[in-house]
């Protein structure tokens, strides 16, 4: 009897462990509000207009490298309302469009739709950062499974903005994004 009561500490004790680490370690312990006060300041109709390039990477659920990819983006405002086409190149010879439509809300909240994003996404600017959580649809010949997504977005002080974007099915990782955006005529 001892025995098991030491192996089911134990089995506690590790599953706290990683419950916590996950929560205030982890990609996804980070919170908005950690970023309210930094510098500098995003202004989302700012920093994302206009015509800007994104390069990447995408790791799959082992930590490697699956795929690369080169972006353009072309970002257009009309008052709060903004639409976000993207073209996507990989390094395999596919590409991918994609066309996010944006709504700014109050107190740096916004909502975000595209055609592979079954629900509407949810997003936050803060400070330096945007978050945004959505779920989206795997193209079919990658599956089509829909994944749950959290984007984070950080400015830096040239005016690029760090990408990093995790993407799970059933609470485990599958694959993660990192990737750079910056306007076009940036050198």
């Amino acid at each position: 009897m001892t025995a098991f009561l030491y192996i089911l500490t134990g089995v506690i004790v590790t599953t706290f462990a990683v419950l916590a680490r996950r929560r205030f370690a982890a990609f996804y312990g980070q919170m908005p509000e950690d970023y309210d006060d930094s510098f500098p300041v995003l202004d989302i109709k700012e920093h994302l207009k206009g015509e800007m390039i994104c390069e990447g990477v995408i790791f799959g659920p082992l930590g490697r490298v699956t795929s690369s990819f080169v972006a353009h983006f072309n970002i257009t405002w009309d008052g709060d309302h903004g639409v976000m086409a993207e073209q996507f190149h990989y390094n395999d010879g596919t590409t991918q469009d994609r066309e996010w439509r944006i709504t700014l809300g109050r107190n740096g909240r916004f909502t975000a739709d595209a055609d592979d994003v079954p629900h509407t996404g949810v997003g936050i600017v803060a400070g330096s950062s945007v978050q945004m959580r959505y779920r989206i649809r795997l193209p079919e010949n990658a599956g089509g499974h829909v994944l749950n997504t959290v984007d984070w977005m950080y400015l830096t002080p040239d005016g690029s903005i760090i990408n990093r974007s995790q993407f799970r099915k059933f609470g485990f990782k599958v694959a993660e994004l990192v990737a750079t955006i910056r306007p076009k005529d940036m050198t």
